[in-house]
């Protein structure tokens, strides 16, 4: 591998490490965000919701992408490993109730592999 080829993957690879470490922060900052009166709460969500869109564009523009499948169906052929699988039995229906880390692509398909927490459906 070229030294210019190894220098890409390690930026690329800086650049998936940075917006995961901001996925969960902006998470986080959520949390304690909606724990504030009103007033301050709707200022802060939208200083939240601009870092997150600068987030993506920054991603968008390095041909990568952020995937949050958190409420969808869990399929075990999703680019996601669930820490809490073994909790179900073969016939559960699952969705995924929260991601830990976000699942992100890139134009050639996946560059990381997300993690997430299952919950079953209730019938």
């Amino acid at each position: 591998m070229s030294q210019q080829a190894d220098s890409s993957e390690q930026w690329e690879q800086s650049l998936i490490d940075i917006a995961v470490e901001s996925w969960r922060f902006s998470r986080l900052f959520g949390k304690v965000a909606s724990k504030l009166d009103a007033g301050e709460s709707g200022r802060y969500m939208n200083q939240l919701r601009y870092f997150q869109k600068r987030v993506e564009e920054g991603l968008e523009a390095n041909g990568l992408k952020l995937v949050n499948v958190e409420g969808h169906p869990y399929d075990p052929g999703m680019a996601a490993s669930a820490l809490n699988l073994g909790d179900f039995g073969p016939d559960d229906v699952l969705l995924v109730d929260q991601m830990l880390e976000p699942i992100i692509m890139g134009p050639a398909g996946l560059r990381k592999q997300g993690t997430v927490m299952l919950r079953k459906v209730e019938a």
